[in-house]
C-alpha cells in the first residue's frame, strides 16, 4: 500500500535532559500528546528537532525509541539531511530498521550548491535509500531554494512529496500547477498561517511546529479547510495568529521559535526544554512570558 502523506505532521522537537541525553519520559508523553491531538504523522529530526546539533548516536536513539512508542499508529518521517553523504545513508538505514515509514531530504547545508549539483546528488542518493523519500525545501537554512525542475527530477527518481518551508506562496502555486497530474505527490507546507490556502488550492497538509503543543488546533484547522468551512477557518486561524504573535516572539534571534516551542511544552509539563548546543533554553523571565501567553490562550478559548 502506497504511503499517503497528508494532514498535520508535527516537526517534533527532541526532548533533552540537562546533560544532553534523550529525555525518554518526556518523549513518550510528547508522542502520546501528539497522537491524542489527532495528528496524521510525526516528523523526527527536522529543524525544530535540532537535528544538525545532535550526535549520530542520539539521533539513532531518538528514532528507535520514537518508533517503539508510536507503534505504527501514525506514519513516522525521519530527516536524514547531513553534510555527509554516508551519514545520510546511515541514518536512513537505521530509520528503516527501527520501523520508520519515510525519510526527508533537504539540500546538504554549509557549502552552497547549484540546482544541477542538487540533481546529481539526488541521482546518487535516492536510489540507495531504503524508504520512500520526501523532499524538504528550507532555503533559509540550506542556501538553496529547490526549483520546480529539481523537484520534478526528484519525483522521477521516486520522491513522494515536498515539504516547503520557503514561505513563498507564488512558489507554492507553481508546485500545485506542476504536480496537478500526479496528486499522489504530496505538497506539504511548513508555514502554519498558509494551511487553509494550502488545502483550498490543492495542497495536502502542513508540518506545523505549533502542533507540538496544540496539535488539535492544527488538526481542526486542517479539517475545516478540507470542508471549506470559512467561519471555522477564520476562528481557528485567529488562534494560530495568536501563537505567531506571542509564543513565537518571545526572546531574541530566530532560534526563539524552537525555544518557545520547547518552553511551551515544558510549561505544559510534557517534556523538558533543554536545547542542544549551541542553543540555550529560555531564562526565567522569558519562560514566564510563555506561561502567561499559554494561560491567556486558554482563557480566550473558554
Amino acid at each position: 500500500m502506497a504511503l499517503e502523506l497528508k494532514g498535520i505532521i508535527p516537526p517534533m522537537i527532541t526532548p533533552l535532559t540537562a546533560n544532553g541525553d534523550l529525555d525518554e519520559k518526556g518523549l513518550k508523553k510528547l508522542i502520546e500528546h501528539l497522537i491524542a491531538g489527532g495528528v496524521h504523522g510525526i516528523f523526527l529530526l527536522g529543524t525544530n528537532g535540532e537535528a544538525p546539533s545532535l550526535s549520530y548516536a542520539l539521533r539513532k536513539e531518538l528514532i528507535t525509541k520514537a518508533c517503539q512508542y508510536i507503534e505504527g499508529r501514525v506514519p513516522v518521517l525521519v530527516g536524514i539531511t547531513d553534510t555527509s553523504f554516508s551519514g545520510s545513508l546511515d541514518i536512513a538505514a537505521h530509520s528503516k530498521e527501527a520501523g520508520a515509514d519515510a525519510v526527508v531530504v533537504a539540500p546538504p547545508y554549509y557549502l552552497p550548491i547549484s540546482q544541477a549539483e542538487m540533481v546529481d546528488y539526488l541521482e546518487r542518493l535516492i536510489p540507495q535509500l531504503p524508504l520512500p523519500t520526501m523532499m524538504y525545501n528550507m532555503p533559509s537554512c540550506t542556501k538553496l531554494h529547490l526549483s520546480v525542475e529539481t523537484l520534478k527530477k526528484a519525483q522521477e527518481l521516486g520522491a513522494v512529496g515536498i515539504k516547503d518551508s520557503s514561505g513563498d506562496m507564488s512558489y507554492f502555486y507553481s508546485l500545485v500547477e506542476a504536480f496537478k497530474e500526479t496528486p499522489e505527490f504530496s505538497i506539504i507546507v511548513g508555514t502554519e498561517m498558509f494551511l487553509p490556502e494550502t488545502i483550498l488550492y490543492g495542497g495536502h497538509g502542513a508540518v506545523a511546529g505549533g502542533a507540538n503543543f496544540f496539535p488539535k488546533l492544527f488538526v481542526d484547522l486542517y479539517n475545516a479547510s478540507k470542508e471549506a468551512n470559512t467561519e471555522e477557518i477564520k476562528k481557528l486561524r485567529e488562534q494560530v495568529y495568536y501563537i505567531n504573535n506571542t509564543i513565537y516572539r518571545v526572546g531574541q534571534y530566530t532560534s526563539r521559535i524552537t525555544k518557545g516551542t520547547k518552553c511551551a511544552l515544558s510549561v505544559m509539563d510534557i517534556c523538558e526544554d533543554h536545547m542542544a548546543m549551541p542553543l540555550q533554553r529560555f531564562e526565567t523571565k522569558e519562560r514566564e512570558k510563555v506561561r502567561h501567553y499559554l494561560d491567556q490562550y486558554n482563557s480566550l478559548r473558554v
